[in-house]
C-alpha cells in the first residue's frame, strides 16, 4: 500500500494506523515520487492527498488510473465539493476530508480492498459454477470475467461502475435509494452520498444514448434511481 502526503504528521499518522491494522505501507511526499513508486511496487491501494508538490493529486490519480485499476482513496483539506467530485470522476474509489478519523480511514481502506478483491476473484474464477451473465437493453455483463459490453462495444468500467451496473441489472424496474446503493454496492453504512451520484452520472455517460436524457438509469425524484432496460435475462 502507498500513502502519498507532503504533510509528515499526516503521513506518519496514516501510515501508523494502517500498519497497526496489518497492512504493509510505504510513504512518499510528492506527485512525481508517487508515480515512480507506484510503478515500482504496484501497490494494492493508494491513499492520495489532493494538494501535492510537483503534481497535484488529481493529476496523479489520472495517471495512475491510466495504467491500471489500482484503488485510490483521496485525502483533501478543501471544503470545495467540486474538488472531491473531480477526484471521483477521475476514478478515485473514495475520499476523506481532513481533519479525519484515522480509524474511519482504515475502515474505508478495508472496504475498498474487499470490493477490489471480490472483483478480482470473480475475474480469475476459471473453475466451478460461474455466476450467469446478465443481459438487457443491448448490455451484456459477465461477472465471471468482469467484462461488460453495450451493443457489442466493450465498456471501460471501473470496479464501482461495474458493481453498480450489475446491481441494476439484477434488480430491473426497482427503485433504489442512494443510501441503499451505498450499502449494497459499496458495502458502506456511512459516507458521502455524492459518491453514488457521481458514479451514476459516470455510468450513464457509458451506457446511455443521450446521458443528458437518460432512458436506462432513470431518476426517481425523492427516492433515487431505477434501471429500466426493458427485457433483462440471465444468459
Amino acid at each position: 500500500m502507498l500513502v502519498v502526503d507532503d504533510d509528515p504528521t499526516v503521513a506518519e499518522v496514516v501510515t501508523g494506523y494502517l500498519r497497526r491494522a496489518g497492512y504493509t505501507v510505504e510513504s512518499v511526499a510528492d506527485g512525481p515520487a508517487a508515480l515512480a513508486h507506484a510503478a515500482l511496487i504496484r501497490p494494492d491501494l493508494v491513499v492520495l492527498d489532493l494538494m501535492l508538490p510537483g503534481l497535484d493529486g488529481l493529476e496523479v490519480c489520472r495517471r495512475l488510473r491510466a495504467t491500471g485499476p489500482v484503488p485510490v482513496i483521496m485525502l483533501t483539506a478543501r471544503g470545495d465539493e467540486d474538488d472531491r467530485i473531480a477526484g471521483l470522476e477521475l476514478g478515485a474509489d473514495d475520499y476523506v476530508t481532513k481533519p479525519f478519523s484515522p480509524r474511519e480511514l482504515v475502515l474505508r481502506v478495508t472496504s475498498v480492498l474487499r470490493r477490489a478483491a471480490a472483483a478480482g476473484a470473480a475475474a480469475g474464477a476459471g473453475a466451478g459454477v460461474a455466476e450467469a451473465r446478465l443481459t438487457g437493453a443491448g448490455i451484456t455483463l459477465d461477472p465471471a470475467t468482469h467484462r461488460a459490453a453495450k451493443d457489442g462495444r466493450e465498456l471501460a468500467l471501473t470496479v464501482r461502475e461495474f458493481d453498480l451496473l450489475a446491481h441494476f441489472l439484477r434488480h430491473p424496474g426497482q427503485a433504489h435509494g442512494r443510501e441503499e446503493l451505498m450499502r449494497e454496492v459499496w458495502g458502506w453504512d456511512f459516507g458521502d452520498l455524492s459518491t453514488v451520484t457521481v458514479h451514476v452520472r459516470r455510468l450513464r455517460a457509458k451506457v446511455e444514448e443521450d446521458p443528458g436524457r437518460p432512458q436506462l438509469i432513470q431518476t426517481v425524484w425523492g427516492v433515487g434511481y431505477r434501471f429500466e432496460p426493458g427485457e433483462v435475462a440471465a444468459a
